[in-house]
Formats: C-alpha cells, structure tokens, sequence
C-alpha cells in the first residue's frame, strides 16, 4: 500500500492520534473513506464516458487493443534503430580513440615518470 510498511503505518497512526486526538480520528477516518468513494467513482464515470465515446465513434475494445499494439511495436522498433546506431556510433568512436592513441605512442614514445 503506498511503499508503506507495517511500523510504518503503526508510527504515521500514533502521530494522527496524538495531532487530532481520540475523538476526532473517526471523523477524520469516514471523511477520507468518503472521499476515496467519490475519487473511485468519478474515475469509473470517467471510464465509462470514454468507453461510450469510442463506441460511438466505431471503436470497440477490440480495435484499441489493436492500435495500441500497433503503437508500442512502432516505439519499440524507433528505440532498437536507435540503439543499434549509437551502439555502431560507440563503436567507430572507439576504433578512432585507439588509433589516435597509438599515433601519439609513436610520436612522443613510452614516457617514464622520473623521481
């Protein structure tokens, strides 16, 4: 629930019950419990009202599942072309690095710390 664990819950409980006392912690536990019902409600209305828009507009659960399969494929094939430039680009880059790395071996020769 939330990342929260049990000592968690118990400590956060004991802080509400020392701020608002006994008396006022039922109150405060039915104004929550109302506002999650109405929360949950007003999502599923919400639901609901894009459901009844697709229909009406000819798309059924069916046909969305299908465009957003078409969708993640689409994403999913734009991130493996890219990764397989950057992994060539990786690549390239590094043949250079080397080759740059031994041109200045042979010009300057092994360099020897004196002490």
């Amino acid at each position: 629930m939330f990342g929260i664990g049990g000592g968690e819950l118990v400590f956060i409980l004991f802080i509400v019950l020392m701020l608002f006392g006994s008396d006022k912690v039922p109150e405060i536990a039915r104004t929550m419990g109302k506002a999650m019902a109405q929360l949950k409600n007003a999502t599923n209305d919400i639901k609901s009202e894009i459901q009844k828009g697709a229909e009406a507009n000819g798309l059924d659960s069916r046909s969305l599942t299908d465009i957003t399969g078409n969708i993640n494929a689409q994403i999913n094939d734009a991130k493996s072309n890219l990764m397989g430039d950057s992994a060539n680009l990786l690549g390239d880059t590094t043949a250079e690095i080397d080759k740059v790395k031994e041109d200045i071996d042979s010009i300057s020769g092994p360099v020897k710390r004196q002490r």
